[in-house]
Order: structure tokens, then C-alpha cells, then sequence
């Protein structure tokens, strides 16, 4: 667990900041609004504190299970359990030595960036796609929502991998 562990309850507004730009009014949000049908009169229906809510704590869930695709080094750690567990063990002192070597390697903003762009388009893509189908949705809800995907899971993973601290 890092020492600023604070970091997924930041990165967790990501997603909340990123859907207010992305999903208003002047940038994609009327487009959206007609893809799904929706009016404004519909969508202000629903319950706001208990979606923002629920929306922030599933972001937060979402930056701990993002962490492990963007940093490296605490699945070494998970590769040598149990023995590297254990005080004065051989595994521990390996485990040591590995990481005074090789510890700050690949941490950083842009390798973040990087994993995520292309986990959005390995992973997300494909999820949104597939539900888009079986929905009968078009490519402008697949469009729509990859590129939101896009933009917060860069983000969010560009933010984890640059400050994370363990």
C-alpha cells in the first residue's frame, strides 16, 4: 500500500470533473443526450446526491484496480508471497536489492498515460462496444463514451503512476 494512499480519493474526482466538461452542453453532452434519447427534463429526475455519491466511490475502486496496470513494482512483491514476507528471509533481501535497482523505474506521468491509453482501447473499447451491440447503439454512443474513457482513465492513470508513492 503506498504512503499516500490519499491519491485514489483525488483520482477518484477525475472521472466527476472530466464528465461535467465532457458530457455538458458545448461539448459532447446534447450529442449524448440524443444518442440515448434522453432530455433534460429526464435526466434531472434521478436522484443527484446518491448518484455523485455512488459515482465517486466506484472511481475510487476503479484508481485502486488501475494502480496495478500502471505500476510495476508491487507485483514483484505479489510474485515472491509468502517468503518475502518473512523478516531476514532470502526473498526479503532479493526483493530489497531488486527494488534500490530498479524502484523508480517506469514512474512516471507519461508512462501512465501511456498504459492506460492502452488498456482504454484493449479493455474499455472493446466492454463499451460489445454492450453497444447487444443494446442496438450506434458508433456515436461508441465514440461518445470511448473517448471519455479515454481522457479520465489517462488521466487518472498518468496521476497514480506520477505520484504514487510506495
Amino acid at each position: 500500500m503506498p504512503t499516500n494512499f490519499y491519491m485514489f480519493f483525488i483520482a477518484g474526482i477525475i472521472p466527476m470533473i472530466i464528465g461535467a466538461i465532457y458530457y455538458s452542453e458545448k461539448v459532447c453532452g446534447t450529442k449524448w443526450m440524443n444518442v440515448n434519447g434522453f432530455t433534460k427534463e429526464k435526466l434531472e429526475e434521478g436522484n443527484m446526491p446518491v448518484i455523485l455519491g455512488v459515482s465517486y466511490l466506484m472511481s475510487v475502486i476503479l484508481s485502486f484496480g488501475l494502480s496495478n496496470i500502471v505500476i510495476h513494482q508491487p507485483n514483484v512483491y505479489q510474485l515472491m508471497i509468502p517468503d518475502v514476507m518473512e523478516a531476514g528471509s532470502a526473498a526479503e533481501a532479493t526483493f530489497n536489492e531488486f527494488m534500490a535497482t530498479y524502484g523508480d523505474r517506469h514512474r512516471s506521468y507519461s508512462h501512465g498515460a501511456i498504459h492506460e491509453i492502452l488498456f482504454t482501447i484493449l479493455i474499455a473499447l472493446p466492454i463499451i462496444s460489445i454492450n453497444a451491440l447487444f443494446e442496438h447503439r450506434g458508433g456515436a454512443y461508441i465514440g461518445i463514451h470511448f473517448g471519455y474513457w479515454l481522457l479520465t482513465l489517462t488521466a487518472i492513470g498518468a496521476l497514480l503512476c506520477g505520484t504514487l508513492v510506495y
